[in-house]
């Protein structure tokens, strides 16, 4: 994984441009995708991600979250600000400016989603988790896998590739490790936006990060209490004195992640 800056190689080859044409069809694909959400609510503030069963309160504990709105404005800002996107070399390039914070989190979110895929896919799922764990577990699944999506759509032709994960040190067969691994996955995801909120340049993307963070929040704060009831936080995570969560830099978070990723990330272009 390369986080150093280094002297960039042009590769004309790859570079993508991206036409007027090119971005109707983007913002006609996210305006088709979005559509059925449009339809079904009067606030497409509250509308993001695909209609989900009501069920208890506290499985409303884990909300929706996103903008259909934020979603047409997206594509073509983060089109306009890397339109000439130039792989670097040493790894998968992010990018730099709004687009490549984007594409980290499309990283991230690609991390989680892949992990919570195949904690649901295990054979040992519905033995090690009671019928209502199941039933939270999956939908944190589907949020994450909502996340990815949107972010790989928003980007369109400055996504990053599909990364591949390294998921050995992990024992999908055991409740604690599956957990303990949840754990750290949502709080490091909190703590990433959280750090790359100052980063970004677009309020637009600014307001979607915080509707995300804001969700992985409660994702950690549920896998806490399933580790230990009634622990829905702890000062590891939210500094005591100011009870402000923990923030951390790109840097700091891919070197974390680093052992889950068979894929190397080349960061060096990313905002500071």
């Amino acid at each position: 994984m390369v986080f150093t800056k280094s002297k960039r190689i042009p590769n004309f080859n790859s570079q993508v441009i991206v036409t007027e044409t090119v971005l109707k069809r983007l913002l006609k694909l996210i305006t088709s995708k979005f559509s059925i959400m449009l339809k079904t609510s009067n606030s497409t503030e509250e509308q993001l991600f695909n209609e989900q069963p009501k069920t208890n309160s506290r499985r409303n504990f884990l909300i929706k979250a996103g903008s259909a709105s934020v979603a047409a404005s997206l594509i073509l800002n983060a089109c306009k600000k890397d339109d000439t996107y130039t792989f670097m070399g040493g790894g998968t390039d992010l990018g730099s400016g709004d687009v490549g914070i984007l594409n980290y989190a499309y990283a991230l979110e690609q991390l989680e989603a892949a992990f919570y895929t195949q904690v649901v896919a295990n054979s040992s799922f519905s033995s090690i988790f009671t019928a209502g764990e199941q039933s939270l577990i999956k939908d944190i699944r589907d949020h994450e896998i909502a996340h990815r999506e949107f972010f790989k759509a928003a980007l369109g032709a400055n996504a990053i590739t599909s990364l591949s994960v390294n998921f050995s040190t992990i024992n999908f067969g055991n409740k604690a490790s599956v957990l303990g691994t949840a754990k750290a996955f949502e709080d490091l995801g909190v703590s990433a936006y959280n750090g790359a909120g100052q980063l970004l340049v677009s309020t637009d993307f600014l307001l979607l990060a915080g509707k995300i963070v804001s969700v992985e929040a409660r994702h950690a704060a549920y896998i806490r209490d399933l580790i230990s009831y009634n622990s829905f936080s702890g000062s590891d995570v939210v500094n005591t004195t100011t009870g402000l969560d923990l923030s951390r830099t790109p840097a700091q978070v891919l070197a974390i992640a680093a052992p889950f990723l068979a894929s190397s990330i080349d960061a060096s272009r990313l905002p500071s």
